[in-house]
């Protein structure tokens, strides 16, 4: 499917890779209207940090995927709908776990409702490499068994199974992507390496929970690319599609990696409130990628210390935006 000249609509555009993601859909010539979290500041989020002309072209929606009039009048006339909303944060998953059920489980339903309404061509629906837990076998393929380790996972994992659903009852034309663990320019601190980041730029000493879990890490170009890819490949409707570099790293070493880049050493303190429940702890996540390789040729394409010196360098010149002194769940 090409995708220039399409109407798409991408959901939690202003989130950290929905405003890449929108980003280079424009590039690609698409006609985007982004969907964004009603708020009474008319906040755009990271939707601020992409260039004024293509800030420009967007069509700007605000709307809440929990309403499902809201979420119906948004894709109304749509080709396309890339579905990233979603609540995200693991540890606040364990404090207000209804609210991910509300939003990632009610909210995808309303979205694939609107998409079967309005004839919509193609759905890309976002899941998560958590919803694997920690694995029996790595690299993990997509028919790997799932396991809810956070409520976070579980809210995802019921997203990604009503989505399969639609598209064996209702043969809705849909797309699960499944990326690894994401990173770059735009992404909170709630996150591990922008945490780590805007610790080692502030501080004499790094606050961390457990430094022994590995991921596999992904500058967001490259995430970005695999949506983008797996949206025009037909072979993949139906399917479930895994993004990730095949290369895993621990948080120690992602640490080790910064100490290099920045030219400082930190002495590391445990922060017992940043170790997750020893059940619930993900101890590896590793991709498998060979169905998205085979099928569209995508490949990583940013290494991680290229991905490490680009997100640093976004970060130094923005940190006003953080709070580094503070546990940012």
């Amino acid at each position: 499917m090409n995708l220039k000249g399409k109407k798409v609509v991408v959901t939690g555009a202003a989130g950290f890779i929905g405003s890449h993601l929108v980003e280079s859909l424009v590039k690609e010539g698409s006609l985007v209207k982004a969907f964004v979290h009603y708020n009474s500041r008319n906040d755009i989020g990271w939707l601020n940090e992409i260039p004024k002309n293509v800030l420009q072209s967007l069509d700007i929606k605000f709307g809440d995927l929990s309403s499902k009039e809201s979420v119906a009048s948004i894709i109304k006339g749509s080709d396309i709908v890339f579905h990233l909303g979603a609540l995200i944060s693991i540890p606040y998953s364990y404090i207000n776990p209804r609210s991910y059920f509300k939003t990632n489980v009610e909210g995808t339903i309303n979205v694939l409702n609107a998409c079967i309404e309005y004839e919509v061509k193609r759905v890309v629906h976002t899941s998560t490499s958590e919803v694997y837990g920690t694995p029996s076998s790595v690299p993990i393929k997509e028919n790997h068994p799932l396991q809810a380790q956070s409520p976070y996972a579980a809210s995802k994992i019921a997203a990604d199974k009503i989505a399969e659903s639609y598209y064996l009852s209702y043969n809705l034309p849909i797309i699960t992507v499944r990326p690894f663990n994401t990173y770059g320019p735009r992404q909170s601190a709630r996150a591990v390496i922008p945490n780590l980041i805007t610790q080692f730029l502030t501080q004499d000493e790094i606050k961390i929970g457990s430094i022994k879990p590995t991921r596999d890490f992904n500058f967001v170009s490259d995430t970005v690319n695999g949506f983008i890819r797996s949206a025009k490949t037909c072979e993949l409707v139906g399917d479930t599609v895994n993004i990730g570099s095949g290369i895993e790293y621990s948080i120690e070493n992602i640490i080790t990696s910064l100490e290099k880049i920045i030219g400082k050493k930190l002495t590391l303190v445990q922060d017992k409130s940043r170790i997750r429940p020893d059940k619930s702890e993900v101890l590896r996540l590793l991709a498998d990628s060979k169905k998205l390789n085979d099928l569209t040729g995508w490949e990583p394409e940013v290494n991680l210390i290229n991905g490490l010196e680009k997100t640093i360098k976004w970060t130094e010149s923005r940190l006003n935006l953080f709070r580094p002194f503070d546990y940012n769940i």
